[in-house]
């Protein structure tokens, strides 16, 4: 058997799709790669490439109307990768910019994170490895 497989796509589910779109290509710095209904279900998909892999944002037809929680059972975030602390320094410039709050940088022994959330409150992350 070969070793474990990497991510190939993340898909979060959103209430508002335009807003979320809009913002998620604001941080992004680009448009989606596919926007299109499923054939499978009746939910819309709105796909972004990113780094190698895919970030997906999804609407149900039946879809719950409330905010995300990291303490459900379920995601808790998810981290981009970022090649060091000074890389974290750029994105706390961009969320800035971009008017999204953001913890600001907590180091930790295992590395350096930059702690923010879409606009359904999903908790998302840029992470360094320690220096």
């Amino acid at each position: 058997m070969s070793a474990f497989p990497a991510i190939a796509h993340v898909a979060v589910t959103v209430t508002d799709l335009d807003r979320s779109t809009r913002w998620y290509s604001a941080l992004f710095g680009a448009d989606p790669v596919l926007d299109e209904d499923e054939t499978t279900g009746g939910s819309h998909h709105t796909v972004y490439a990113v780094s190698g892999g895919l970030f997906g944002l999804h609407t149900h037809p039946r879809a719950a109307d409330d905010r995300f929680d990291e303490h459900r059972t379920g995601l808790d975030h998810v981290a981009f990768a970022v090649e060091d602390r000074d890389g974290l320094l750029g994105w706390v410039d961009r969320l800035d910019a971009l008017g999204v709050e953001h913890s600001g940088i907590v180091d930790a022994h295992y590395g350096s994170g930059l702690s923010f959330r879409d606009p359904d409150g999903i908790a998302l992350e840029f992470f360094a490895p320690p220096s």
